[in-house]
C-alpha cells in the first residue's frame, strides 16, 4: 500500500470509528427509550387503561423499530471496519513480503 493510499485508508478507519461511536451512543439511548416504553406499557396495563395501553403499544412498536434500524446501522459500521482494518493489514503484510524478498516473487 503506498503512502497515499494508506493515508486514504487510515483517514477512512477513522471516520468509521466516529460513527461507530456515535451509533453507539445513539444505539444506546435507542435501548432506554424502548426500556422506557416497555414499562409505561406495564403501567398502563397493570391500572387498566385500555386507552393508554393501545397508545402505548403502538409508541413501543416504533420505538423497537427505531431501535432494529439503530442496530443495524451499528453492525453495518462495524463490518466496514473490520473490512478496512483487514485491508490495511493484507497491504502491510503483502509490503512486507515484498520488501523481505527483494521485490522477488515466486522461487529464486
Amino acid at each position: 500500500m503506498r503512502s497515499a493510499e494508506r493515508i486514504v485508508s487510515s483517514a477512512r478507519l477513522g471516520e468509521l470509528y466516529e460513527c461507530s461511536a456515535l451509533l453507539r451512543r445513539t444505539r444506546q439511548r435507542a435501548e432506554e427509550i424502548v426500556n422506557e416504553a416497555r414499562a409505561m406499557l406495564a403501567e398502563a396495563e397493570l391500572y387498566g387503561d385500555p386507552i393508554r395501553v393501545l397508545a402505548l403499544n403502538a409508541q413501543l412498536e416504533e420505538a423497537r423499530a427505531a431501535y432494529r434500524r439503530i442496530l443495524q446501522a451499528y453492525t453495518t459500521i462495524c463490518r466496514k471496519i473490520a473490512e478496512e482494518r483487514s485491508a490495511i493489514i493484507m497491504a502491510q503484510v503483502e509490503e512486507t513480503r515484498t520488501a523481505v524478498n527483494g521485490g522477488l516473487s515466486g522461487v529464486a
